[in-house]
């Protein structure tokens, strides 16, 4: 029996499926969606900074674009980890050198378009990286989806994903809880720039950033060849001009795209693209609420007592998760493809512990594959390498759980999305 891999961070319902064509737009959809955003939008321009608004926006923007491309980290790892076609990890490899390249400039001069200040995600190596980033790749093979894969499979529909959604807040809100125990009880070096901390300066790095992007480019070709990996099948597209609206994207495409919006969230806000923070706020608030002293925390002192106190909508991270779910879903609506889907009892279980998992180690590895890996490489932070080396470790772990949970693994003779 050939078993096909489900497309990037396993979005894909049925429709997709059995079809390489789009549908007709789900109008009704689609007007719901735009009269949410448009409310949304005016509620952030009445009750926030001119900032909040332009990061929905930008949220909106990143979500329709890991929609339309299918654009993953889950599936990238596995593919690459189970049969060695690394064409994912590659696009992942020109996503991170047109972000290197953007925010070198932007961090060495300080670039922003509201005058405020600007800082990478640049985190200490130790203990609880090298744990939390091991769990967040079990995890996200567990859970279907990584943290940007969960958002926008939840905007287009994946009904499994809620439940991954609701126990990764959970998971990260328990991490937040722990987080003092392993950043100041464990072994731990200041964190690393390869920038700042080595004395190669911003173009130094950079030249050694798109050096090691090469190499794993050329590494993950030699794998392919090695394995005889099988080509990625294609996905429900259109063409022409409608191709923009409804997809799918090449990757290629995206990976740019994505890269553009990073640095202009790094310039809006002034820090770039992150998701889990959000969900240790939402977590902890619900928790408040329950009557739990989280301000007691040691995570929710200093500078993030603010935050805690403060309406979520003033958080710009759960702003732009907002964005993203909203984006995936006018993104599917306009494809035709927003369904919800079965869900059986196994694949809920895999998704309660992989949420508990990705949520519960991106508080420990101090972000998620956005935050920690994308953010933390684009900002030249060495945290960021060392959390790919470890999440590749949890996928290749993963691989012998899934089964348990009646998950599927890639075959060498498969051709899959």
């Amino acid at each position: 029996m050939v078993t096909k891999v489900q497309p990037i961070d396993e979005v894909k319902d049925p429709v997709q499926q059995n079809s390489t064509e789009l549908n007709n737009p789900q109008m009704p959809l689609i007007i719901g969606g735009l009269i949410v955003g448009a409310i949304l939008m005016i509620y952030l321009m009445v009750t926030q900074n001119i900032v909040q608004p332009l990061l929905l926006v930008i949220g909106l923007l990143l979500g329709y674009t890991l929609f339309h491309a299918r654009f993953g980290f889950t599936s990238a790892f596995r593919r690459l980890m189970s049969v060695g076609n690394g064409k994912a990890l590659r696009s992942h490899m020109l996503m991170l050198a047109v972000a290197v390249t953007l925010f070198a400039p932007i961090l060495a001069f300080g670039y922003s378009f509201f005058g405020g200040d600007v800082a990478g995600y640049v985190a200490p190596v130790g203990v609880s990286l090298f744990v939390g980033a091991f769990m967040f790749g079990i995890g996200m093979q567990l859970g279907g989806g990584c943290a940007s894969g969960t958002l926008y499979a939840v905007g287009g529909g994946r009904t499994v994903m809620f439940v991954t959604l609701l126990f990764f807040i959970i998971g990260s809100t328990i991490g937040a809880y722990h987080l003092p125990f392993w950043t100041q009880e464990l072994p731990a070096f200041e964190p690393i720039s390869l920038a700042t901390s080595t004395g190669l300066g911003y173009g130094g790095a950079w030249i050694l950033s798109i050096a090691l992007f090469g190499l794993i480019s050329w590494l993950t070709l030699v794998v392919e060849k090695k394995k005889k990996a099988p080509k990625m099948a294609s996905v429900p597209s259109t063409t022409g001009w409608k191709r923009l609206l409804r997809g799918s994207w090449p990757l290629f495409a995206a990976a740019i795209a994505l890269a553009v919006l990073n640095a202009i969230t790094l310039m809006t806000r002034g820090a770039p693209w992150g998701v889990t923070s959000a969900f240790a706020l939402w977590g902890s608030k619900v928790a408040q609420f329950l009557g739990n002293d989280v301000a007691s925390w040691g995570y929710w002192q200093s500078a993030n007592a603010a935050v805690l106190e403060s309406s979520i909508f003033m958080d710009s991270t759960t702003v732009l998760n907002l964005g993203v779910i909203l984006g995936a879903f006018l993104a599917s609506a306009a494809g035709g493809l927003f369904k919800f889907t079965k869900i059986n009892s196994k694949n809920v279980a895999a998704a309660v512990i992989g949420g508990l998992m990705l949520g519960y180690g991106a508080r420990l590895a101090f972000g998620c594959n956005i935050g920690a890996y994308f953010g933390g490489i684009a900002s030249f932070s060495l945290h960021g390498y060392i959390w790919g080396i470890l999440a590749l470790a949890g996928t290749f772990v993963a691989l012998y759980l899934r089964p348990l949970f009646g998950l599927s693994v890639p075959k060498s003779k498969d051709s899959f999305c």
